[in-house]
């Protein structure tokens, strides 16, 4: 039976669905915030469909948990369970650009071919001192806590590195026990350790100057027109959904800047 959403901030709550506990980590850390519902349009809150063989189908499912705040313009979970074919939590905060905050990133997909896992303060300027120095300061021993104890997932390609900090954890697990048993007792407390990082660093951030604010905005929307325009998820949401739902989902809802 398929739960109907009505707003963003409704719980998602998908059967059988691998990353559900780090989402809800997620949302109880964000308690007390004052959330209000993002806007996000009817047919992007949740929306199934079937992929594979005729012979063999599988049901696909994806929603979109969102909300915002006064310091961010736009928490976002788009949440895809497929089976055996994928299993996606792409969690991102935008924070306002009248805050000097850089975004918070975690990416959790499972694919038939393993686990690749990501979680960064992704800087909108990297090179801005004043931007990037505090936050690196206390998430770089946080990172080197927590790389020790993972497989490193490998190069990131260079139009890529000015949009990640020096705090990327990055990995790729294999499928099965050994995978499910990092992922819970490594990956989900990091998840948390990186978030709650977040959420202190928005605590104490003050308000900028309209300039300040400007270049900031600037900055962040050349990060969320670079992920737009190479979201390594378009290929599968275009196989589930088709090319038109994920062009617009992708543009209007999960790079909407």
């Amino acid at each position: 039976m398929m739960i109907q959403r009505l707003k963003s901030t409704d719980p998602v709550n998908i059967e059988g669905w691998s990353w559900q506990p780090f989402l809800e980590d997620a949302v109880k850390r964000l308690e007390g915030l004052n959330i209000e519902p993002y806007p996000v349009a009817d047919r992007f809150l949740q929306r199934e469909d079937q992929t594979g063989s005729k012979s063999k189908p599988i049901s696909v499912t994806t929603a979109t948990w969102a909300c915002k705040t006064e310091k961010f313009r736009q928490v976002r979970a788009a949440c895809v369970s497929a089976g055996s074919a994928a299993s996606v939590l792409n969690f991102v905060i935008n924070p306002n650009s009248s805050y000097d905050l850089p975004f918070f990133g975690g990416d959790l997909v499972t694919l038939p071919s393993g686990h690749l896992l990501a979680l960064d303060l992704q800087p909108a300027i990297k090179t801005d001192d004043v931007h990037t120095a505090h936050v690196w300061n206390r998430l770089i021993p946080i990172f080197e806590r927590w790389r020790d104890q993972l497989p490193y997932g490998g190069p990131i390609p260079e139009e890529a590195q000015p949009f990640f900090s020096p705090g990327f954890l990055w990995t790729r697990l294999p499928l099965g026990e050994e995978g499910d048993d990092l992922i819970q007792s490594i990956v989900r407390p990091a998840f948390n350790e990186y978030l709650d990082l977040y959420l202190e660093l928005a605590a104490s951030a003050e308000r900028v100057a309209t300039e300040r604010s400007d270049v900031l905005l600037q900055g962040q929307r050349k990060y969320t027109d670079y992920r737009a325009e190479k979201d390594p998820a378009r290929g599968m949401l275009t196989r589930f959904h088709g090319s038109e739902w994920t062009e617009a989902y992708i543009h209007t809802v999960l790079f909407d800047l």
